[in-house]
């Protein structure tokens, strides 16, 4: 009579572990919610980082863009022209004592993937060199604001 008992114990334990092995759909649903809120509250953060990160880079990008265009004008004593472009840091112009290429890894384009604008005699100094951010027209805030060689 016990063995019997017994036995209907581990049948009983064993046909509750078979169902015990996996998540039910509603623990699940509970956790992708979970998920999905976390996601909606940390995502926009990140987000507004990565724009702030092109800024930066942008900034950055100018700064040395800057410092080969004054390397420029310390061998050949004078920028390039509006119509040499920045590619005169990279190939030479025509003339005697250039000594570039300047950058070392090329003219790059901004974060965005546009090529900078220069332009030499500029409106505000000696050149103006800018990007126009992430939509590529004057103005605008947060990424899309202009990223200019006088600020």
């Amino acid at each position: 009579m016990q063995r019997s008992l017994l036995t209907a114990g581990v049948v009983s334990k064993l046909s509750i572990d078979k169902y015990r092995r996996g998540f039910t759909l509603v623990e699940i649903m509970v956790v992708m919610v979970m998920i999905a809120l976390l996601a909606a509250l940390v995502g926009p953060r990140l987000f507004s980082k990565v724009g702030k990160g092109k800024q930066s880079t942008a900034k950055a990008q100018i700064e040395l863009l800057g410092q080969a265009l004054d390397l420029f004008r310390l061998d050949i004593g004078r920028y390039p022209t509006t119509q040499e472009g920045l590619n005169a840091l990279i190939v030479n112009p025509g003339t005697d004592n250039w000594d570039g290429p300047y950058p070392k890894k090329g003219i790059p384009n901004d974060p965005w993937g546009k090529p900078y604008h220069y332009q030499s005699p500029g409106a505000h100094g000696d050149y103006d060199l800018f990007t126009y951010g992430r939509d590529d027209a004057p103005g605008g805030e947060g990424e899309d604001k202009d990223v200019l060689s006088w600020e």
